[in-house]
């Protein structure tokens, strides 16, 4: 069987640890490889790469920007080339849907794309200051932060790792890079790309195995300048005390509970589509899943009846032949959300569909889930509490306004939120006093890279895309430069 090595300074090895894991097929069971596993020794290798590439041979981080980009561009049409190879491998790795794949393999080449034009944009500026030292002339600059580790979760393996390498390198810094071990594939081949297309030796390295101890490693090593991570907000709370000994700069994508927030007066069949995508796209395994619907009382009875029978004749089955739904990523998330079902049937919420095993057919050896639909749901309960990360939903009513409000924003969590009504001046007044870091009205779940993304309390710390994405990955330094030099006079008191 093929196995798959790690990518350190430059090169392809087996690590020190002989230890592999194996990549699985969560739809079939079947082995896709085996994957060597990265030592702690391997992960201080890696971080000594980056940081000899970073400051001392400098050959990315001194690159001009024109070069930089056009390297950037070059990486984009790669993955192009590429695309059928690396949809199938998400797909396969993950469980998602080919066609999904493939969306997120667009996106990604978009992402390299929009960097390497965002990066030749005007950075920093100049200030119009006072004269209390004399004439000055005042400006900022932005400049990459140094070695970056970066951390991605399983749910979108490839686009999620260009969402992190794409600005960081457009900023000309080096990279540690930690893909989740459930869904390695496609994070290996991109580095094939960046060998193929010439990354400067240590620009970018590549570690695999476990997370507590590569991520622990990543987020106390003196050589790292800054750790991102998207994952759990768990995690991510240990990361941050980890990184606090170095204060190094920490970036943080964390869990979410999203409320999906429906009026009366909302077009229902419009109301319904955007829901399923909202929690059933991806199987659920989305951070900024509408997994709360919180539904205006006197329409409560019909939405559920149409979103009840969309719901059951969603098609289920291999990911490769692209049905509505895939198979949850591994056994033990299947596991996860089987037992949250199960809270969920216990705590007295009722079961509208779905909650089941799928095993049909094909799907015997798979772990697959029907879409499940929670009515009755009170704020008290672990299904509407905890992030469930699979296709559940649950529903609650309201009476007003103020009372959807205040529900939805019933939460730790403050990633996103949906708004559907055909009333303008309340979508944007209700968009106005959910504390959420992405809103959409009247749809659910686009994002794209022009962008800022990322959430309120615990659902994380920064952004991700857009400009904002850009400068997450940036030091701004204040530069004063005497017009008239010589001495001011400050200490001549006679």
């Amino acid at each position: 069987m093929d196995k798959k090595k790690m990518y350190i300074n430059g090169e392809w090895i087996e690590g020190t640890s002989g230890k592999t894991f194996q990549s699985v097929n969560p739809a079939t069971g079947a082995v896709n490889a085996e994957v060597c596993q990265s030592s702690l020794e391997d992960t201080k290798a890696a971080i000594d790469a980056a940081y000899t590439a970073f400051y001392e041979t400098r050959e990315w981080r001194d690159m001009d920007a024109q070069e930089r980009s056009d390297m950037m561009l070059k990486i984009a049409d790669t993955v192009a080339k590429y695309k059928d190879e690396l949809a199938m491998l998400d797909s396969i790795d993950m469980g998602k849907p080919l066609r999904e794949a493939e969306a997120d393999v667009d996106d990604t080449i978009y992402c390299y794309r929009y960097y390497a034009g965002l990066m030749k944009a005007p950075h920093g500026g100049a200030y119009e200051v006072n004269k209390g030292f004399g004439d000055m002339h005042c400006y900022s600059i932005h400049e990459p932060i140094g070695v970056c580790a970066l951390i991605t979760p399983w749910n979108y393996p490839l686009l999620m790792g260009a969402n992190k390498l794409a600005p960081c390198l457009a900023a000309g810094n080096t990279v540690i890079y930690k893909p989740p071990t459930v869904s390695v594939l496609s994070a290996i081949k991109m580095f094939e790309i960046f060998e193929e297309v010439g990354l400067p030796k240590g620009t970018v390295n590549l570690v695999m195995g476990s997370g507590s101890v590569l991520g622990t490693e990543l987020s106390e090593s003196e050589k790292v300048d800054m750790v991102s991570f998207t994952g759990s907000t768990a995690v991510g709370q240990d990361i941050m005390r980890k990184a606090a000994g170095t204060v190094k700069k920490v970036s943080l994508e964390l869990g979410g509970k999203s409320p999906n927030v429906i009026f009366a007066d909302a077009d229902l069949d419009c109301a319904v589509e955007w829901s399923m995508i909202g929690v059933f796209y991806n199987q659920g395994e989305v951070c900024s899943a509408g997994s709360r619907i919180i539904i205006e009382e006197s329409i409560k009875d019909e939405f559920l009846k149409r979103f009840k029978a969309k719901a059951e004749a969603m098609t289920i089955g291999d990911p490769l032949k692209n049905p509505d739904m895939g198979s949850i990523v591994s056994e033990e998330q299947f596991n996860t959300i089987m037992s949250y079902i199960e809270k969920g049937k216990a705590e007295g919420a009722t079961l509208v569909t779905g909650g089941e095993r799928y095993a049909e057919g094909e799907c015997a050896k798979g772990f697959y889930i029907r879409p499940t639909i929670f009515d009755n749901c009170t704020p008290d309960m672990t299904i509407v509490k905890e992030e469930i990360f699979g296709p559940v939903v649950t529903i609650q009513t309201f009476k007003t306004e103020e009372e959807a409000i205040a529900m939805a924003n019933d939460t730790p969590y403050g990633l996103a939120g949906m708004v559907f009504t055909t009333d303008g001046a309340r979508s944007l007044r209700v968009t106005k006093e959910i504390r959420a870091g992405i809103m959409w009205i009247n749809c659910n779940q686009p994002a794209f890279n022009e962008a800022p993304w990322g959430g309120y309390k615990m659902s994380g710390i920064g952004r991700a895309l857009g400009t904002y994405g850009l400068e997450e990955y940036q030091e701004v330094k204040q530069i004063n430069i005497a017009l008239n030099p010589g001495p001011v006079g400050w200490y001549e008191n006679e």
